[in-house]
């Protein structure tokens, strides 16, 4: 195992943790039963977020382990290219880094697979350097992935909140649903719920929300975190934009229209976009609409995190694209 750097370098806005995953993306479009021919990448929704808000100029840290591997050499790499301090992420010989097999598809969301029992990823595991790691930085963004690949894991993940807020640390949480990896569906609903309701910004897709609270409706699907502590909430919806809860306010960011040719990775710019925001020191509407944007953005490349805008590109795009943007939808309390 290679050891890392001391936790106590750099400096750093936003720091993540998570699983980076080998990527095996289909290079002809269609099935993935037909498929024959692929391409190498490298996957990961935090992986993505942390390369999301590293080309927005913030300076991120990640942190995970990587086996001492093909993809554990080209996860390094696509981290060194957006400059991510990877002074914690870890390779080790004891396991392999995961993959993941993705079909090329348009129009709707693609078909992926895993290979992931065991992986490098999932041996992360809380220690004093980690926590302090995570803890470090000006913002905390935590996910659902990593309740879920392992014991260890989970723990981690909630020691790291539970120490970031005990600083005074913002922490956002996108759930991540992932039911695949998951043995029983109320074990995940409860877990995850336990770890978003210590957090300050909840960042569910509108049918994750759903599933963890029994609820259809945004408004109920916010009072539900909100009403345990949560200071706001922001429901993905996809082609019909963004909703964004907090006690006294309900404000409607609609989308930015693209050209879509890959979903996924859209929720994890999206949110990137609003932690960005947030460091910025924007309102929180702000940090919606920049959200709504790079995620829009996110989706016109068929990469997890090819599309993933520069902080000049996301300024042109939004300037172009303001009007679409202008109307607000202000309510009254959720309650």
């Amino acid at each position: 195992m290679t050891a890392p750097r001391s936790a106590a370098e750099p400096s750093l806005d936003v720091v993540t943790f998570g699983e980076v995953l080998g990527s095996l993306l289909a290079t002809q479009v269609g099935p993935l039963d037909d498929a024959t021919h692929f391409e190498r990448r490298v996957a990961g929704s935090e992986l993505n977020t942390a390369i999301a808000l590293a080309r927005l100029g913030h300076r991120v840290g990640y942190l995970g382990m990587v086996g001492d591997d093909l993809f554990g050499k080209a996860a390094r790499a696509r981290f060194a290219a957006d400059d991510v301090d990877t002074s914690m992420l870890v390779t080790t010989r004891e396991a392999a880094t995961g993959i993941q097999v993705k079909e090329r598809i348009v129009g709707r969301d693609p078909l992926y697979i895993y290979y992931r029992n065991g992986s490098a990823g999932s041996k992360l595991a809380a220690s004093p350097d980690v926590v302090e790691y995570l803890t470090a930085a000006r913002h905390l963004h935590a996910t659902g992935i990593p309740l879920a690949i392992s014991p260890s894991a989970r723990d981690c993940a909630f020691e790291a909140v539970e120490t970031a807020r005990s600083k005074g640390i913002p922490v956002s949480f996108d759930p991540n649903l992932r039911p695949v990896l998951w043995s029983d569906h109320q074990e995940m609903v409860d877990v995850i719920n336990a770890l978003a309701v210590q957090c300050d910004w909840v960042l569910p897709g509108h049918g994750e929300g759903t599933v963890l609270t029994g609820s259809s409706e945004p408004e109920e699907i916010a009072r539900f975190y909100l009403s345990r502590g949560v200071r706001g909430v922001v429901i993905k919806q996809g082609a019909r934009g963004a909703l964004l809860f907090t006690a006294d306010t309900v404000w409607r960011c609609p989308p930015f229209v693209v050209d879509v040719v890959d979903t996924l990775g859209a929720g994890d710019g999206f949110a990137a976009g609003f932690v960005s925001a947030l460091i910025d020191g924007q309102p929180e509407e702000r940090a919606v609409e920049r959200a709504c944007a790079v995620g829009a953005m996110a989706t016109t490349s068929d990469g997890d995190c090819d599309g993933m805008p520069a902080r000049a590109e996301l300024t042109e795009f939004m300037a172009a694209r303001r009007g679409t943007v202008a109307e607000r939808l202000v309510e009254g309390p959720v309650g």
